[in-house]
């Protein structure tokens, strides 16, 4: 194999596993590290840089960091990344001194969002600190998007969105609620924009076509659209036995949401087995923990009606035959089940709706009515208009939906100073060494037994008295105190120096998972059968040195295996290990504006 290029930002970026796993790049160990130290404040505006909803994320993100963490490899569970997010932000001191200031003298740029969710939000945190003027279009009454109508008050307090959502509107957001957009074609000639972005989101709720559905319109109800009118008040109540027809996050919310307005009785039905399910498997424990009877393989087949009324459905109850990856190779229909009901939430998925974007104006469109939009640049195959979140690709979450407005942020700063969209900063990377002394590190680097803290939660008698009631109470900071040390600290690197090597094998013999190997080179193929300890997790990349000057063979590294322990480098007796912390820099538009600025000719 050819040596490891560690020069690359995303060979230490992929080590990292938690903040690689993170679609807007969230150094996670970071902000772990300086909660252990107190500093709530700091760690806030570690995840503000990056997520930009701290407190928002910490209670609702879908959290890809976590399947990813390395202490998932030594046991069971993973750090609770995701709720530690939540302690920085429940725990700071005010930021607003710390926010980015905005220029009193614009740059005479406007820029149209439309939707006032997550994406947009994000367009406008990035470019208002860049003198642009930012206009948000909201329909809605109140700004948030899908963030307020459809994730329920008792997991996302009205409190918290408002808090998070004006830091950015008081920088100057030029926010119009009440505004539908009817038509982008009068905005694009007559609203004066220099670039308009689309974060509208996916707001259209996926019907099913069965026999009684129109009969049974009455309590039949669409899952987003009713979350929405239970989130603005419109909906209070509704009957003692609810069907949920779904498996997803927002089937969780209306199963859980139906309990808080009087259901006595919720079931989630699934048409195919408990591993095919799209929700959390943290959505799924708190519903069951609220009495919520998930079942599994039964495929809806009709609506039944009596005296004119919902009186259930009738369900196909299938059996599958899975081959030894868990797919399904085969299915069929072993009998047919009623089960009654007063009302059905369909929550089957979520579709983008574009009905107020004329066809004519360039921008086009798939097969699934879904716009082209360029993956990396967020522009649509018209110049200056943008898209980003759940409205670009497709319903996701919200972590993603702020990766795409960072995105967006970088071609629309670019676009209108008349740069080539595609020629943006490439991301990089930083290392400083951590040590203090032969034996010292400034981390920790000692291995924390302790298994993972539960959330505290209000209890099952206190939490439906009221559908505003947050559920889980959050960590107070002597509770945090344990969960902080279970991090591996996997961004503290272990940098070797080949020249510096002279294979005692000193780091090999004290290695305690047998990560290290010296050995000839060879395919990588070949490589990973003949370490120490057969590296087999493939989409883990090998750290591969030069050749070594004693002997010309390779120091090799499963990166899979390694838990940044440092031994290696304490024991190492000519310094060619080393423990350095890395710090991935990932392109936002306020970079990109410095790099441009920087390149423009000086008047002498």
């Amino acid at each position: 194999m050819d040596a490891t290029d560690t020069s690359h930002p995303d060979h230490y970026h992929r080590v990292v596993d938690c903040q690689w796993a993170c679609p807007a790049h969230t150094d996670v160990p970071e902000y772990i590290r300086l909660i252990a130290q107190g500093r709530f404040t700091d760690a806030y505006m570690v995840n503000r840089h990056s997520n930009v909803f701290p407190g928002i994320l910490g209670r609702v993100c879908d959290r890809p960091c976590e399947p990813a963490c390395r202490r998932g490899r030594v046991e069971a569970k993973p750090v609770a990344i995701c709720r530690l997010k939540r302690v920085a932000a429940d725990h700071r001191d005010d930021v607003t001194a710390r926010l980015p200031k905005i220029p009193k003298v614009k740059n005479g740029k406007r820029i149209a969002c439309i939707g006032a969710g997550c994406a947009s939000l994000t367009v406008a945190n990035d470019l208002m600190p860049l003198g642009y003027e930012v206009t948000i279009f909201e329909q809605f009454a109140t700004p948030g998007g899908l963030m307020r109508t459809n994730i329920p008050a008792f997991r996302l307090p009205a409190s918290v969105l408002d808090e998070e959502i004006g830091m950015i509107l008081g920088m100057g957001v030029d926010l119009r609620l009440g505004h539908r957009v009817e038509s982008l074609r009068e905005m694009l000639e007559e609203g004066g924009f220099d670039a308009v972005f689309v974060g509208s989101g996916a707001p259209k709720g996926k019907e099913l076509e069965l026999p009684g559905r129109e009969a049974a319109a009455a309590n039949v109800h669409i899952g987003i659209s009713w979350l929405e009118s239970v989130a603005f008040g419109h909906i209070e109540r509704i009957g003692e036995r609810v069907l949920i027809i779904g498996v997803g996050n927002t089937a969780m919310d209306c199963c859980r949401t139906s309990l808080r307005l009087g259901a006595r009785e919720v079931k989630v039905m699934a048409r195919k087995p408990r591993a095919f399910f799209k929700a959390s498997a943290w959505e799924l424990e708190d519903a069951e923990e609220e009495s919520v009877k998930i079942i599994v393989n039964r495929s809806p087949k009709a609506f039944v009606l009596e005296h004119g009324r919902l009186a259930g459905m009738t369900f196909e109850c299938m059996e599958y035959e899975l081959d030894s990856r868990g797919r399904i190779t085969a299915e069929r229909v072993t009998g047919e089940e009623f089960i009654p009901a007063d009302d059905v939430i369909l929550a089957i998925g979520q579709e983008n709706a574009f009905p107020w974007i004329e066809r004519d104006l360039g921008i086009e469109f798939n097969k699934w009515d879904v716009p082209v939009v360029d993956p990396t640049t967020f522009q649509s195959t018209r110049p200056g208009v943008f898209f980003g979140g759940d409205a670009a690709f497709g319903p996701k979450n919200i972590i993603w939906a702020v990766e795409h407005g960072h995105q967006a942020a970088i071609s629309i700063h670019r676009h209108c100073q008349g740069e080539p969209l595609a020629e943006r900063l490439p991301p990089g990377v930083t290392l400083q060494s951590r040590k203090m002394g032969m034996h010292e590190w400034s981390y920790a680097n000692d291995y924390a037994p302790a298994e993972r803290r539960l959330m505290p939660h209000v209890s099952l008698k206190e939490r439906f008295k009221k559908i505003n009631i947050e559920v889980e109470l959050g960590f107070s900071a002597e509770q945090v105190a344990q969960e902080v040390q279970r991090c591996l600290n996997c961004d503290v690197q272990t940098v070797f120096s080949a020249k510096l090597c002279i294979e005692c094998d000193a780091c090999i013999d004290i290695c305690p998972v047998d990560c290290l190997t010296i050995t000839p080179n060879a395919p990588e193929e070949e490589l990973r059968t003949q370490l120490k300890a057969p590296a087999k997790n493939l989409s883990q990349p090998l750290y591969v040195s030069a050749p070594l000057p004693q002997t010309r063979r390779v120091m090799v590294k499963d990166e899979d295996l390694c838990v940044h322990c440092g031994l290696c480098a304490e024991r190492c007796p000519t310094a060619a290990w080393d423990m350095q912390k890395s710090h991935v820099h990932w392109p936002h538009a306020e970079d990109e504006a410095r790099s441009l600025e920087q390149r423009k000719p000086k008047i002498a």
